[in-house]
């Protein structure tokens, strides 16, 4: 087992010419190869795994019951810095429930979290690159704004563990393991979840693109 937006590339426009305000291609390019950066996996990486740990956190194979919280669909590719995208890398997603607890046994109060919300997932990504998760957007508990955990595997042995959060929430800039994370241009982009309602995904669901850029 590995201890191991909106898609985050942004379009930038070049023009033809010198033209006043545009950024020249080698810029463009650069900022575009930004890795997602490294952050901690934190204490509440599972020391065991559920019997479902597929890429749907929010209902459990053989329940009836879905999670508590709002749905979030996060989807996007994994690529390399050069942009090509990355086939058959694995990506594992954590997270607490709806409660703020983690299915964990160093989670204090952990006989209380919600039974119907997986809280780990994970899946390969496809010929594309592409990964998919429904989970929950993540929510606040003491000493952490709302965050998602991540790791990835490479084919060729890269390894990234790193943390999605939610953009223009008021905690981010409070939170010592987000501010860590900003030590240069573009890396901001790589972690903040820019969600938007998806009706025509789920009913009452929100949705978010995120590449994940591995160095």
């Amino acid at each position: 087992m590995i201890k191991p937006s909106i898609l985050s590339r942004r379009g930038l426009l070049v023009g033809a010419g010198a033209g006043a305000g545009l950024l020249p291609l080698s810029a463009a390019v650069a900022a575009d190869q930004v890795p997602t950066p490294r952050q901690t996996e934190g204490p509440f990486y599972p020391t065991g795994f559920p019997a479902d740990m597929d890429n749907d956190l929010v209902q459990v194979r053989g329940q009836q019951a879905r999670a508590m919280g709002e749905v979030l669909h996060l989807k996007g590719r994994v690529i390399g810095v050069d942009g090509r995208p990355l086939a058959g890398t694995l990506v594992e997603i954590w997270q607490c429930d709806a409660q703020g607890l983690y299915d964990h046994p160093r989670q204090p109060g952990r006989d209380r979290r919600d039974a119907a919300f997986q809280g780990y997932g994970r899946m390969r990504t496809d010929a594309d690159g592409v990964y998919r998760f429904r989970t929950l957007k993540p929510v606040a508990y003491a000493g952490r704004t709302p965050h998602i955990h991540l790791k990835v595997a490479t084919g060729d042995g890269r390894l990234l563990t790193s943390q999605f959060y939610v953009a223009g929430e008021p905690q981010n800039e409070r939170d010592g393991v987000f501010r860590a994370a900003m030590r240069q241009p573009g890396q901001r982009e790589r972690i903040e979840m820019r969600l938007e309602p998806a009706p025509g995904i789920e009913a009452g669901s929100l949705a978010t693109k995120m590449d994940i850029v591995i160095g």
